[in-house]
């Protein structure tokens, strides 16, 4: 990191200028922005001490405040940008007066700045800010980094964001009476590109909006942290309404439980927190379990929509009720459809991950190797729903696939139709919910020993095969010895399927809150997973403050940032050992990569972000008009409840995964798995399935 800079304390404190004529508190009040604690908060930890991959270097960043010493509101933001606790920062007052425009000229031409940032007197840097807009300029080398703007007055207002996607800026402008893209303080811009630019014009109400044409000129590209950077407050009592939103079908088969349905859930969750109108649909309700292998129609839910007039219909995984897509095509009829893959279940003859399979290249035929496993689907069938799929995807009325990571939609263009639509989302995370804590506070209320290295792993079921259970507990065994110990959360069918001494299992948590609670106990998550569309885990680790070690593999190359939010390493399970054993002996290091892991975390993968990328997705795909990318995009005041530095923070949900089973119940999975497996053989298939039909023909009986 180039240069010796000052505090931005000192920088501050050094200014004459600077110097309030008498002491000013918070100009606005202090509860009016909604921020706990802020501006006067103490100072946050130094955000860019820590090192980063690669040959990154975090910016050396230079603000100008717009305003003169007696503007109101100076103190307040003057304490928002101390507090920033960000090493390599220079501030200066600019006065607008006429010497502004050289004063500006001259900052720009300062060869030890990287970065700049104007901000209005009286605006206010949001808790974290210059880290995640820093730290993202690092990774991604954008010249211009965006973030969310809160407007407030009396009392929060609203947030909004530049909705231009991330990349090269467009020529398109905004329409006419939309937000201008950017204000100012929300945003970190490359000092070389405004400069190549022509620079600020301290003349303009928006110098930076006046900056606009000239940086899509210069091709300047554009980076986004989906999290608040900026509080900006407004005279007025109220904003302008927001714009009415779209009515959207949230569909899946059994709802909103498992790692599917969380996923699907936040999703919907942020969409209402954008002001769109959303529906939610179970095809379970018509369908049972059993039935699914054998059910195409479904009739009620089918009928729901065609009578609704929906904008949109968001589906989520499907095939807990039925193995066809077919519905998918008839109600891209009544509205279009967009399918989010959770997994790869759209794509495939039967199965959610083909992984190696050596058949898929051909066509996915009776020759599956997996017939047995969920979702299952007699050998004699695989063909004709495989061909049946591929028919949808290139239909009149396909839908647009959604896929949640790099890796997902690399492997969807490989498997789908070369016709077939396919966006790139993200799914939201409750960022304020899944936060760090005090590990050693959590401990004590988890009843975990204090002086161990504690190992976390987690899934739905905990031991699945599909989740490389064998990997990991073998990896596990070798890693186990004396201050080292392990957590397992979710269910376990074989509770001595790890055999590990002292292992904690903290069972199935349907908890938000509880659950953040045990990843933010741990020191290290860990998972030998390689069937993953995303890998929800690792980043509600990362957002706790525990750094992942998993596969380069799947989804997890999305979700781990590999030298940031954990270690990946090749798909081998020695590969792993290593990694987790390095990382076992080296607090320091853990202690990094859980800093920067949630900085990452929260500016990519909140609600604000997952429906700004959705937004991207329809924009691209022609579902909504090129100007819903222009502009700005809206989000309601409730979006700040999401946030970790919101006064008042949305609880977590609860719910998420299924309770646990009675005794009896697991008893008997036990001596399933053990006669038959963990597959359900073509026989106790349609012998279930016959049960369900006769136990409907009598109830029908008995009406």
């Amino acid at each position: 990191m180039a240069g010796d800079r000052r505090s931005v304390t000192n920088r501050l404190e050094a200014s004459p200028a600077m110097a309030d004529p008498e002491p000013e508190a918070v100009a606005f009040g202090p509860a009016a922005h909604g921020v706990a604690d802020w501006p006067f908060g103490a100072p946050a930890i130094v955000a860019n001490a820590w090192a980063l991959p690669g040959d990154r270097v975090w910016p050396r960043i230079r603000i100008f405040i717009l305003g003169d010493p007696r503007t109101r509101g100076l103190a307040a933001t003057r304490a928002s940008v101390e507090a920033q606790g960000y090493r390599d920062l220079r501030c200066d007052l600019v006065h607008r007066d006429t010497d502004a425009g050289a004063r500006l000229a001259d900052g720009l031409a300062d060869p030890e700045t990287d970065a700049v940032m104007l901000l209005r007197a009286g605006d206010l840097l949001a808790p974290g800010a210059l880290a995640a807009l820093g730290l993202e300029a690092a990774l991604s080398g954008a010249d211009i980094v965006a973030g969310l703007r809160l407007v407030f007055g009396a009392e929060p207002l609203g947030l909004d964001a530049p909705a231009a996607p991330p990349g090269l800026l467009r020529e398109e402008a905004p329409p006419e009476g939309a937000l201008a893209p950017f204000t100012g303080g929300e945003m970190l811009l490359s000092r070389a590109c405004v400069q190549a630019a022509g620079g600020f014009d301290p003349e303009a109400a928006s110098p930076v909006s006046a900056l606009w044409p000239h940086l899509v000129r210069r091709g300047a590209r554009l980076a986004r942290v989906e999290r608040p950077v900026l509080l900006q407050h407004t005279l007025e009592d109220t904003v302008a309404p927001m714009p009415p939103g779209l009515s959207v079908a949230m569909l899946t088969d059994r709802g909103y439980s498992g790692g599917a349905g969380i996923g699907h859930r936040r999703l919907a969750d942020a969409l209402v927190l954008g002001g769109h109108r959303v529906t939610h649909l179970t095809l379970g309700a018509e369908v049972p379990a059993a039935a699914a292998e054998w059910t195409e129609h479904v009739p009620r839910a089918e009928a729901a929509v065609a009578a609704r007039g929906y904008d949109l219909i968001l589906a989520g995984n499907l095939h807990g009720a039925t193995r066809s897509t077919g519905i998918l095509e008839r109600l891209g009829r009544h509205a279009p459809v967009a399918a989010v893959l959770h997994d790869l279940f759209p794509l495939t003859g039967r199965c959610a991950f083909p992984g190696d399979c050596p058949v898929i290249a051909r066509g996915c035929d009776a020759g599956c190797p997996s017939p047995t496993a969920y979702p299952q689907l007699a050998p004699d069938r695989i063909a004709a729903a495989h061909a049946g799929k591929r028919a949808v995807l290139t239909g009149p009325h396909a839908p647009l696939l959604l896929a949640n990571s790099a890796w997902t939609e690399a492997i969807a263009r490989r498997l789908a139709p070369e016709s077939a639509r396919i966006g790139r989302i993200g799914l939201a995370f409750p960022t304020g919910v899944f936060r760090p804590g005090d590990r050693a506070a959590l401990r004590r209320a988890l009843g975990l020993p204090q002086d161990v290295v504690l190992v976390m792993f987690a899934a739905v079921i905990a031991d699945a095969p599909g989740k490389g259970a064998a990997d990991l507990a073998a990896i596990l065994a070798r890693v186990a010895g004396p201050g080292i110990g392990f957590v397992a959360v979710g269910r376990l069918d074989d509770p001595a399927a790890f055999g590990l001494a002292g292992l904690v299992v903290a069972g199935p948590i349907g908890d938000e809150d509880t659950l953040a609670r045990w990843y933010g106990a741990c020191d290290i998550y860990v998972t030998a997973s390689r069937n993953e569309t995303l890998g929800q885990t690792p980043v509600e680790a990362a957002l706790c403050g525990t750094p992942t070690v998993a596969y380069r593999s799947t989804g997890l190359t999305t979700a781990v940032i590999d030298g940031v939010s954990g270690r990946l390493t090749d798909p081998e399970p020695e590969a792993l050992e290593t990694a987790l054993r390095a990382l076992i002996r080296d607090a320091a290091e853990r202690h990094r990569l859980g800093a920067l892991g949630r900085v990452a975390a929260e500016a990519r993968s909140s609600h604000a972000a997952a429906l700004m990328r959705l937004n991207d997705a329809l924009v691209a795909d022609g579902l909504l008009p090129p100007s819903a990318g222009t502009g700005r995009i809206r989000f309601a005041p409730e979006m700040l409840g999401q946030f970790a530095m919101a006064r008042e923070r949305a609880p977590g949900r609860s719910g998420t995964v299924p309770a646990p089973s009675p005794a009896a119940i697991r008893t008997a999975r036990r001596i399933k798995q053990a006669v038959l497996g963990r597959g359900m053989p073509l026989w106790l298939r349609r012998g279930l399935y016959a049960g369900v039909r006769l136990g409907a023909w009598m109830r029908r009986g008995s009406r």
